[in-house]
């Protein structure tokens, strides 16, 4: 199309001059959330302000540049431009609609996002947002004319160019330095907000990181782990470890909640911790790190994704473990070999699954229909859906929207504060629901296993506080709604009546503070698998056990 329009409407610019245009409109135009917070407070009749507005987006453009341009050729500098226009702009919305930061970590889930998530994203409003601010950027990088210079003569210009360009970028940071460098230090994930270079930047780190940790051997963990020997006489153990999805603590009526959202587990006798702060802000930072022996207090990303889990220290002490998923992956967790993963097909059940994802109760039919054939020492996983926004309202059938009006789209800018903590409240309902039938499932069997189920969410939600929504804001920085979670115990009476945990010892440490580091020794513990790699001070049941007490400190100790 654009070859036949008159070349005298068609200019003739460098690739340099191009890339140059390019570039400044994306610093202007994506980059609200930035200007916003660079600016916030700055009394904007004093001419010293506006030159720092100008040295900043003078040293922001240049330095982009001269990245861009450095890869750059009259061959793939038009695709290269359109897809990180497109990309800016997509980075764009989420960041003005969710007001999200992209950091690493950030970037590091939109990089595993599956097919689900990424359809509950998907809609009308994000399209026309792309097509509105991208349309005309990428008219003009394929309507102008790339004038041809010599390769070598063109390789000069390019790296004069890219010279040229950093020392001016520099010079124009030297004068606003101290202003810059005090906001920045006051304000440090204020840098994801520059797009395109939060993007790039993360997805740079995560290509590294993933390709460096690829073929990583995975480091040792409880390689001496056994099962106690008093364990091995009484009945077969069996632990129903639930991960839950976005619940947080905050609304859960069992921890103080107005709403009556745990009408179910609240005859069902379980124990609710009510002070537990969650590893990350995201499921893929917090899932690898409550099933390490490393945690939040030791954390090392790296470390974490490298090494052995809970799940193969219980394997390696004699324990069948098999996770059963009904979301996105085990995050590398249950890799290790001996962990049985099945992932639920949405095609199992038709009353239970449609538009290729199924509702929670899956998981406790499968259980049910798993535990008879159960005769030895078992570990469960179960991944849930839970309250994965921003479509909450898929996560729950009819029969339990009782708050209402809920939000029934994943565009949460359609709805109300109210619509859509109705619809957060509900998925929270339909999981206690589902934890309740896991209990009354566990309950059936309890003549012939020592049972429990522990429940813990991987992370929190932000539904509206200060502006922000979903998740994922840097943990530094995250808001108590991301990282104040549920956790819930419930023990069989054949464990509490053979002595081998006081239930109201563990009550009396209902209130304690606990984090994610906690359950990677609360099961070693309450599964009495004994190895160096236990810490009796992060059992959250130390104290509460019969003659396993002592003998798990004392490996512990070892």
């Amino acid at each position: 199309m654009f070859a036949r329009i008159s070349a005298r409407l068609r200019p003739m610019i460098r690739v340099e001059t191009l890339v140059l245009v390019v570039v400044a409109w994306m610093l202007a135009v994506f980059n609200g959330g930035w200007w916003s917070a660079v600016g916030a407070g700055r009394d904007w009749s004093s001419p010293q302000n506006w030159l720092f507005l100008l040295a900043c987006f003078a040293a922001l453009t240049l330095l982009h540049f001269a990245v861009i341009v450095a890869v750059s050729n009259r061959w793939i500098v038009r695709p290269l431009l359109t897809l990180l226009v497109v990309l800016a702009a997509a980075t764009a919305y989420f960041v003005h609609t969710f007001n999200v930061i992209l950091d690493p970590t950030m970037m590091e889930n939109v990089l595993r996002t599956d097919k689900n998530e990424v359809a509950d994203l998907l809609n009308f409003e994000l399209f026309a947002w792309i097509i509105g601010w991208s349309a005309l950027p990428v008219a003009f990088i394929w309507l102008v004319r790339l004038q041809p210079v010599p390769l070598l003569r063109a390789f000069f210009i390019r790296l004069g160019t890219v010279i040229a360009a950093l020392v001016l970028g520099v010079l124009a940071i030297v004068p606003i330095s101290r202003d810059i460098s005090s906001f920045m230090r006051n304000q440090r994930e204020a840098r994801y907000l520059i797009t395109p270079a939060n993007y790039l930047w993360g997805l740079a780190l995560n290509t590294f990181h993933n390709s460096r940790d690829a073929d990583a051997p995975r480091e040792p963990v409880g390689r001496d782990a056994r099962l106690l020997p008093a364990a091995g006489t009484g009945p077969p153990h069996v632990l129903v470890l639930v991960i839950g999805e976005t619940a947080r603590a905050e609304n859960f009526s069992l921890l103080g909640y107005s709403r009556e959202t745990n009408p179910e587990l609240a005859q069902a006798g379980v124990t609710v911790f009510s002070a537990v702060k969650s590893c990350g802000t995201s499921t893929e930072v917090s899932v690898p790190c409550m099933f390490s022996p490393y945690g939040r207090a030791n954390y090392d990303e790296h470390r974490i994704r490298r090494s052995e889990t809970l799940l193969d220290v219980l394997v390696r002490a004699g324990y069948r473990v098999h996770w059963i998923d009904n979301q996105s992956g085990c995050k590398g967790v249950c890799k290790g070999p001996g962990v049985e993963f099945e992932k639920i097909d949405p095609r199992s059940d038709a009353g239970l699954c449609s538009d290729g994802e199924c509702f929670d109760e899956i998981m406790a039919r499968r259980l049910q229909a798993e535990l008879p054939d159960v005769h030895g020492n078992t570990v469960f996983v179960l991944h849930m859906m839970g309250n994965h926004g921003p479509a909450y309202f898929r996560r729950y059938p009819p029969a339990y929207r009782k708050f209402t009006p809920d939000c029934a789209t994943a565009e949460l800018r359609d709805c109300s504060r109210e619509e859509v903590v109705n619809a957060y409240d509900n998925a929270i309902l339909y999981t206690d629901h589902v934890l309740a039938s896991l209990v009354k499932i566990l309950g059936e069997q309890s003549t012939r296993l020592d049972s429990a189920m522990l429940y813990v969410s991987d992370h929190g939600e932000s539904l509206g506080e200060k502006g922000l929504y979903l998740h994922g804001i840097p943990y530094a920085i995250a808001p108590e709604q991301q990282t104040h979670v549920p956790m819930i115990v419930w023990l069989s009476k054949t464990l509490t009546d053979s002595g081998d945990v006081n239930a109201q010892c563990v009550n009396a440490k209902a209130n304690e503070p606990l984090s994610h580091d906690n359950l990677f020794h609360s099961v070693l513990g309450l599964m009495d698998v004994s190895t160096s790699a236990y810490r009796a001070d992060r059992d959250l049941f130390a104290g509460c056990r019969g003659p396993t007490d002592r003998s798990l400190v004392q490996s512990g100790n070892h």
